[in-house]
């Protein structure tokens, strides 16, 4: 028995070496980042088959908090968490929807985690074919067409980056909501600068770019409305009927649309008129983007992993 167990012992041992002198294996190579496709599904003769059009989708959603609208591909773009963040790191990921509400890809940026950081995507914007969103401190943008990541910005000093607004030359204008309330001002080269700081700043959230390139800011503290020029001079405040706001819409003719993630109305705001509720009862609005093809409002509902529909 003791001649039996020290040959097994031998042999063990000179496994052991052996395998200690084998070269460690080369890290695997990392995977070129793909975009997801359109729902479809592969049939029994293995044909990969685009579903069809009498099918309608809905959902895809987990916890989106913001969307905005791509008249190109004329498709709703919606950001999600995914997975809590305490749980699973970097599972944010972006659905397509159809301006009917229906899904046209559940997970276009997402559909794999190769090439790919995004882990829990707030406040989203879209200029000049590129698609912008806050990311836990960063700024993160994609190529619109292809869903490609392009460059991720550190935002040093936030704290809670939420909204988001971008400028035609690619100036991005991000809310911090959480002390200290800051507007933050990212060049399209990156460099991060204060652009407003303090009052009238109050839990700043919704950011937009109006039509003449001012920046335009609502609070959750209060019902202001607040508009800066581009060296950062308040120009002119508004109201909406409610406060709590934080999604913003401008349209083409100048009105702006506020939507109350505290007390579920959407405030419109049209030049030179007092605010007035024009949709109320809804939970969890969060920031909104305007579909302008259909003439519609589209409103994140945050943890009810939906997205309401107002026609204009």
């Amino acid at each position: 028995m003791k001649t039996r167990l020290l040959v097994t012992l031998l042999a063990a041992a000179i496994s052991t070496a052996a395998h200690a002198q084998q070269p460690a294996a080369a890290p695997a190579e990392p995977k070129p980042f793909q975009a997801g496709k359109p729902l479809a599904a592969t049939n029994e003769k293995g044909v990969f088959t685009p579903m069809s059009s009498n099918v309608k989708v809905y959902g895809s959603f987990r916890f989106s908090e913001s969307c905005t609208f791509d008249p190109q591909k004329n498709l709703i773009v919606a950001m999600n968490a995914g997975i809590d963040q305490a749980l699973t790191q970097n599972d944010g990921y972006v659905s397509l929807i159809n301006p009917d509400g229906s899904v046209h890809t559940s997970k276009w940026i997402g559909a794999t985690r190769d090439g790919l950081t995004l882990h829990h995507p707030r406040g989203s914007a879209i200029s000049n074919g590129v698609l912008y969103t806050v990311d836990e401190g960063m700024l993160r943008s994609f190529d619109l067409a292809t869903g490609q990541p392009l460059r991720a910005v550190e935002v040093t000093g936030s704290t809670f980056l939420n909204g988001i607004g971008v400028a035609k030359d690619g100036t991005a204008y991000i809310s911090n909501t959480r002390a200290p309330e800051v507007i933050w001002k990212v060049t399209p080269e990156g460099v991060t600068s204060k652009f407003v700081e303090g009052a009238p700043l109050a839990a700043p959230n919704g950011v937009a770019v109006d039509n003449d390139g001012n920046v335009v800011v609502v609070n959750i503290n209060n019902n202001a409305v607040l508009t800066f020029d581009t060296s950062g001079k308040l120009i002119k405040t508004e109201n909406a009927v409610e406060g709590g706001n934080d999604g913003l819409v401008i349209t083409e003719d100048g009105t702006k649309y506020t939507s109350s993630v505290r007390f579920g109305s959407v405030s419109k705001i049209a030049p030179g008129k007092p605010a007035e509720v024009i949709a109320s009862g809804i939970p969890s609005a969060a920031s909104m983007c305007y579909d302008s093809v259909q003439k519609q409002l589209v409103i994140p509902m945050n943890p009810n992993d939906a997205l309401a529909f107002i026609k204009l």
